[in-house]
C-alpha cells in the first residue's frame, strides 16, 4: 500500500514513510492509493472473529508489508487490550463506550497503535525522533501515554492555555521523561498552526528528525476504523438494520476514519457530525461554503476546532461531490446550554451519565432520530465524563468518583512551559532540545 500527498499526488510513499514522516510536501495529507474492500463474508459474520483478529483484518492492508503479520497481529493486541462496550442507553440510542483504556479517551487507540508502529520502525535505528503534536484535549493526553519512555522519541505537546479541563491538563503535563509540554496562550488552532509551521521550518527539519502524533498522521487515523467494526459485531447481535452513527467532531479524523470503514463495507445508513458551537462544517453541508472561523471555546472543548484539517480527506474520500457527501453525513451545532441540559436529561430519564462531547453526539442523534422515526443508531463515546468533572457535576449535581489511576496522577506535579503563539518561540525550545540531546551524547 502506497500513500499520496493531497496537495502533490506525485508524492507517494509507503506507509513507513507515511508514519515516520507525518505530512507530505506543503504540509499535505497522505491518503492510501486505493481503498481495500472487506468481503461481505467477514462483515456479515464478525461475532465468529475475536476482537484481535477484526482488528488485524483492518489493518494489515493499509500496512502491507512494512510490518511482518506475526508483529502487527502483536500491535493491534496491545492496541485494544481493554473492554470497548456498546451500551444502549434507550430502545433507540446505544453507545461505544472508547472510554476504557489508560487515558479514558477514543484516542488511545490511535495513539497506542502509531507508537507501537514507530518503536518498530526506529528499532534499527541509530536517531532520535520527536513526535510534535498540538491537542485540544485527549490527543495529548493519549499520545503522552503511548509514547512515555519508548527509546529515541521525544514527544512535544502544544494545548490551549486555559482551555482543557484539570483532569486532561494533568494528563498532559505530570509524566516527565521523554514528554515535554508547551502551554500555548491561544487557541488549539494556534497550537495546530505553531505544529503545521514547525513541520515547513527548514532549519528545524535538517536539525530535528520530525513527526506528528495528531490524526493527520495515518497511523493515527486508520486504526481508529478498528472500532467501527467492533462496534458492529456487537450491533448485530441484536439489530438486523444498519445503523446511524453519530460521532463527536472535532478535527473530523474519527469520522473520516469511519467514513473510510463504511467505504470499505460496512453497513452504516447514516452518519452524523455532531459539533459545538464550531460549525464549520455543519455550516458547508447547509451551504457548500467552506470558510474558515476564530475557535470559539466551549464545554466540550477537545471539538474547538475552527478549521478541521482532516476534512480534506471526506472531501477526497467522495471524490469532492458535494450532493453525495451531503446524502450521507448530516451535521448539528449544539450551544453550551443544550449540551449541559441533554446530560442533566440523559441521567435523569435513563441513569446513563455523559461527558459534554458525547452529550453533544447524543442530542444530535435524538434530533435526527426524531425526523426519521423508523431509524436506530449509536453515538461513539468519547472520553469518560470524570474527565469534566466540573460540567458533569454541575448538570447532576452528584460527585463522580475519580478512578484509582487518576487519584495517582492528579497528585503529581505539573510540568509544563507557557509560551506565546509565537513560532519563533516554539523553534527556540525545539532547537535547544536537539542541542541538550547532542550534550547528552557527547
Amino acid at each position: 500500500m502506497n500513500y499520496y500527498n493531497l496537495k502533490d499526488k506525485q508524492e507517494k510513499v509507503n506507509f513507513k514513510t507515511a508514519t515516520i514522516q507525518g505530512q507530505g510536501k506543503e504540509k499535505g495529507l497522505f491518503f492510501p492509493e486505493y481503498i481495500p474492500t472487506f468481503t461481505e463474508e467477514f462483515i456479515q459474520n464478525l461475532a465468529q472473529f475475536s476482537h484481535e483478529e477484526i482488528a488485524f483484518r483492518c489493518m494489515k492492508d493499509f500496512v502491507g508489508n512494512e510490518i511482518p503479520s506475526d508483529i502487527l497481529k502483536e500491535i493491534v493486541s496491545e492496541t485494544i487490550n481493554f473492554t470497548i462496550p456498546l451500551q444502549k442507553i434507550n430502545e433507540k440510542i446505544s453507545i461505544l463506550e472508547l472510554f476504557h483504556g489508560p487515558t479514558l479517551a477514543f484516542k488511545d487507540i490511535g495513539a497506542r497503535f502509531m507508537s507501537r508502529c514507530l518503536s518498530y520502525f526506529l528499532k534499527n535505528e541509530n536517531k532520535e525522533i520527536t513526535v510534535l503534536v498540538a491537542t485540544s484535549g485527549d490527543t495529548g493526553g493519549a499520545v503522552a501515554h503511548g509514547f512515555y519512555n519508548i527509546p529515541r522519541v521525544n514527544v512535544v505537546i502544544l494545548y490551549p492555555k486555559g482551555r482543557v479541563s484539570k483532569v486532561q491538563e494533568k494528563q498532559l503535563t505530570a509524566l516527565g521523561s521523554n514528554i515535554s509540554t508547551l502551554e500555548v496562550e491561544g487557541t488549539f488552532d494556534d497550537c495546530q498552526n505553531l505544529v503545521k509551521k514547525a513541520f515547513a521550518d527548514e532549519e528545524i527539519n535538517t536539525q530535528l528528525f520530525l513527526t506528528s502524533a495528531n490524526s493527520i498522521n495515518v497511523a493515527r487515523w486508520l486504526p481508529q476504523q478498528i472500532y467501527y467494526l467492533l462496534a458492529l459485531k456487537q450491533w448485530q447481535k441484536t439489530e438486523n438494520q444498519a445503523p446511524v452513527i453519530c460521532v463527536p467532531s472535532g478535527n473530523f479524523g474519527n469520522i473520516c476514519a469511519g467514513l473510510m470503514a463504511h467505504f470499505r463495507g460496512l453497513p452504516v445508513d447514516h452518519f452524523i457530525a455532531a459539533c459545538n458551537e464550531n460549525d464549520i462544517i455543519p455550516h458547508y453541508l447547509k451551504t457548500q461554503k467552506l470558510e474558515q472561523k476564530s475557535t470559539v471555546a466551549t464545554l466540550s472543548n477537545a471539538m474547538d476546532v475552527g478549521n478541521p484539517s482532516n476534512f480534506i480527506r471526506i472531501l477526497e474520500l467522495f471524490g469532492h461531490d458535494f450532493n453525495e457527501l451531503k446524502e450521507k453525513i448530516s451535521g448539528y451545532s449544539i450551544k453550551d446550554e443544550t449540551t449541559l441540559q441533554t446530560i442533566k436529561d440523559v441521567y435523569k430519564k435513563y441513569g446513563y451519565t455523559l461527558d459534554p462531547h458525547s452529550a453533544v453526539a447524543f442530542i444530535s442523534l435524538e434530533q435526527y432520530l426524531k425526523e426519521n422515526p423508523h431509524k436506530k443508531g449509536f453515538i461513539l463515546g468519547t472520553a469518560h465524563p470524570v474527565k469534566f468533572p466540573d460540567v458533569v457535576e454541575t448538570a447532576i449535581q452528584i460527585n463522580i468518583e475519580l478512578p484509582k489511576a487518576l487519584e495517582n496522577l492528579m497528585k503529581k506535579e505539573k510540568k509544563s512551559i507557557e509560551i506565546r503563539p509565537d513560532f519563533e518561540e516554539l523553534k527556540r525550545f525545539l532547537l535547544n532540545k536537539m542541542k541538550d540531546y547532542e550534550q547528552n551524547l557527547s
